[in-house]
């Protein structure tokens, strides 16, 4: 076997939005046999010695969540382009820092005798589903030779034929789920409550509503419509709100860190009343492995009622803070999903948020699927409705465990 190492200037483009284009120097070191006979499959590795871009000054990346991909160019008695692939595999990577790369393996199949070099070319780093995309922007060096003795093969030199890894991250993300709330599941939108001493109704449904949402993310604007209902349960004059996401799940594109993602709203009020209401959930209390089901829980907070009469609540500002970055997502258009019958409290339509609540449940309500949908409209997205949680040039999105209803 013998390793080279060359260098070369490179353009690398991360996802819109994220940072500007970076120029840089990768170094490579490429490993491969000296000589070899036709017929064989030889491995190949690109080591990273250098990376031409730097993890962007946004956030920290945590370990095991970056993977490259390249190209090698075979020339000379053969032509092909080799696929390398590395695996996600990465130290903890902190803002501005080196960003450390896995080795890449691939194979090719020798169809020619005679001397046959190895270039490396341009490569891409993946992180939860997007890339950045580095280019060569000058003649690379040719970083290894095989000399190849015997007859020539009579089988196609193509890349099809003499490559073995794919090009693309294999563990990318990606889900597919359907979103199949029915609106005729809902419930009545209109509940009245008696504001006595303990008589009368004291639990509220209301109706699920299609709320539309423009979400301003670390890496641009996104849209979506969540489905979102709010209920209640009164507390003497007060009332006790849950507001559910209800909608499909999705796995973990990969391994999230507990206590890393936070989410939150204010509840509009009308009628009567005006003002919001604060509600918020508790942050993930494990870590999520990659695969498993992303569960959003449901926001809890306390409605005091600041006005007496016939008060309305209606979704309003969704807000959600993962590893370092926030989204804010502001409805379009919203619509009322609960009204109530309320009495003034003294310092009324204050509201006090909460990270649990006795009417919540564990294995509430949260995001529904992203992506666009057969009639090229995103699909109900929930708590999060389109947020990009930003890790070293990637994003990912978070869908919620369907409700059981």
């Amino acid at each position: 076997a013998q390793a080279a190492e060359v260098s070369y200037a490179t353009h690398c483009v991360p996802p819109a939005g994220v940072a500007d284009p970076i120029d840089g120097t990768t170094k490579v070191g490429i490993t491969a046999p000296a000589t070899a006979k036709v017929g064989d499959t030889v491995d190949i590795t690109w080591k990273f010695v250098q990376a031409a871009s730097k993890n962007p000054d946004i956030i920290d990346l945590p370990a095991n969540t970056v993977q490259p991909s390249g190209t090698v160019k075979a020339a000379g008695a053969q032509t092909a382009d080799i696929a390398m692939q590395g695996p996600r595999e990465n130290p903890a990577i902190p803002k501005g820092g080196d960003m450390v790369l896995s080795d890449m393996t691939g194979t090719l199949k020798l169809t020619s005798p005679g001397e046959v070099t190895l270039t490396p070319d341009a490569y891409t780093v993946n992180a939860y589903g997007t890339n950045t995309v580095c280019t060569p922007t000058e003649t690379v060096p040719k970083a290894a030779t095989i000399e190849v003795t015997g007859s020539s093969s009579s089988e196609s030199a193509s890349p099809s034929d003499s490559t073995s890894a794919s090009a693309s991250p294999s563990d990318s993300a990606s889900a597919s789920a359907s979103a199949s709330t029915s609106a005729s599941a809902s419930a009545s939108a209109s509940a009245s409550a008696s504001d006595g001493t303990g008589s009368g109704q004291t639990d509220f449904t209301g109706k699920e509503v299609e709320i539309p949402y423009a979400c301003k993310t670390p890496i641009g604007d996104k849209s979506a419509t969540s489905p979102v209902q709010i209920n209640a349960k009164k507390d003497g004059g007060s009332f006790d709100l849950t507001v559910q996401f209800n909608g499909s799940v999705m796995d973990s594109p990969a391994d999230i860190p507990a206590d890393s993602v936070k989410p939150s709203m204010e509840v509009v009020l009308g009628g009567a009343d005006t003002g919001t209401v604060h509600v918020e959930g508790p942050t993930n209390s494990s870590a999520i492995k990659s695969g498993d089901p992303i569960e959003i829980p449901d926001l809890t907070g306390t409605y005091k009622p600041g006005a007496s009469g016939e008060s309305t609540l209606s979704p309003g500002v969704l807000t959600v803070e993962a590893l370092g970055t926030t989204t804010t997502c502001t409805p379009t258009r919203t619509a009322v999903s609960l009204t109530l019958d309320t009495t003034q409290q003294a310092s009324g339509a204050s509201g006090s948020s909460s990270s649990s609540s006795s009417s919540s449940s564990s294995s509430g309500g949260g995001l529904a699927e992203t992506g666009d949908s057969s009639h090229g409209s995103l699909k109900a997205l929930g708590l999060v409705a389109g947020t990009a949680i930003l890790l070293g040039g990637a994003v990912f999105t978070f869908m919620p465990r369907k409700r059981t209803r």
